[in-house]
């Protein structure tokens, strides 16, 4: 997909009243999200392609509404990629809410170029939310499990 198609996209999903767009084909996957204040797009592309600039949001919507904090310690996403909660298909879930884990325990994977990255706990707790779902694209710095 070239710039002025990635800019042309951003630009229509910001312009409609979706609120989430997906595409994928042999050489990228696109994944759009929206929401009130901001359109938020991620791109997997080889890396000779150059950035793909987000639409800015408008500095008064920022002030409108802010998302709850969160309580607890937050595990975060260690790079952009896909999300898997479970180790394979149908598999049982790494963590479920209210499960107590260790520090360094694995709660989810992460994969970012085919290879798969696991994510482990910086704390000791129970888990009190998941914030991703299975198979959801998520950045760099994300949250993904709360423990208390």
């Amino acid at each position: 997909m070239k710039i002025e198609e990635m800019k042309e996209l951003i630009q229509a999903v910001s312009d409609s009243d979706v609120d989430e767009f997906k595409y994928s084909d042999d050489k990228c996957s696109v994944r759009i999200m929206k929401n009130k204040t901001q359109v938020v797009a991620a791109e997997a592309v080889p890396a000779a392609a150059p950035p793909v600039p987000a639409a800015a949001a408008p500095a008064a919507a920022d002030t409108a509404e802010k998302e709850p904090e969160i309580e607890g310690n937050q595990v975060k996403a260690p790079l952009v990629g896909t999300f898997y909660a479970a180790p394979a298909e149908g598999a049982d879930p790494f963590v479920s809410v209210g499960d107590k884990v260790k520090k360094g325990q694995v709660i989810g994977i992460v994969e970012a170029m085919k290879l798969m990255n696991e994510v482990e706990s910086d704390f000791d707790g129970t888990v009190t939310d998941i914030l991703v779902e299975n198979g959801e694209m998520v950045e760099y710095g994300q949250p993904l499990v709360v423990i208390k």
